[in-house]
């Protein structure tokens, strides 16, 4: 499926960094504090930052709504909301400039799927939520991409620590017929990751 892009607004941060586009040296850590959600038992999240400082990636191995034959009636909705404390050097500040998410989908011709998410800083507004629909019938692969024009790129205010919050929902629909429906972020191999995009800079 093509991937969609999506310009996400944030709460502008009232310390502004400076405009030089930068990658802070040594090795960034990125750690989830808090997890909760029915997409995300304890355990089955994981978060690793790229070696380049660029990104991170947040990896499931327990995230599938489905419905129709054989699903209870709550299985159709499943969601995550994680808190992540990113630690890097003094003199920098990040955003999120752009979100991949990957999973596969069997959908029956009538069913449906969608996948859905926003992030935001503590102590600001969320973006925007972004929608993504898969349509059936459909057996592959899905990926999705949303992007924040660089204008609009929210930072964590210099010098303090705000935690980063990502919520992302999956939700399946059956057809007509009860038909057999999922749709997922699973990846048991490590292979399917959502990966959030870092844009840096240097704090005045």
């Amino acid at each position: 499926m093509a991937a969609t892009g999506l310009a996400l607004s944030l709460v502008v941060a009232p310390t502004a960094p400076s405009s030089a586009d930068v990658v802070p040296p040594g090795k960034i850590k990125v750690e989830v504090v808090t997890v909760n959600g029915s997409g995300c038992p304890a355990g089955t999240a994981a978060v690793a930052a790229a070696d380049d400082n660029t990104a991170f990636t947040v990896t499931y191995s327990d995230y599938t709504a489905k419905a129709g034959s054989g699903s209870s009636p709550t299985d159709f909705r499943k969601n995550c909301q994680l808190s992540l404390r990113v630690f890097y050097p003094q003199g920098f500040t990040y955003g999120i400039a752009q979100a991949d998410y990957r999973g596969f989908a069997s959908l029956p011709r009538g069913g449906r799927g969608l996948q859905r998410a926003n992030y935001y800083f503590m102590g600001t507004s969320p973006t925007a939520v972004s929608s993504h629909n898969i349509n059936g019938p459909f057996g592959d692969d899905w990926q999705f991409t949303d992007k924040t024009d660089v204008a609009s790129i929210v930072f964590a205010p210099c010098g303090e620590t705000r935690n980063l919050n990502v919520n992302t929902e999956l939700r399946a629909y059956s057809n007509g017929h009860n038909a057999s429906s999922f749709v997922t972020m699973d990846s048991t191999d490590g292979g399917v990751s959502t990966k959030y995009h870092f844009a840096w800079k240097t704090c005045k």
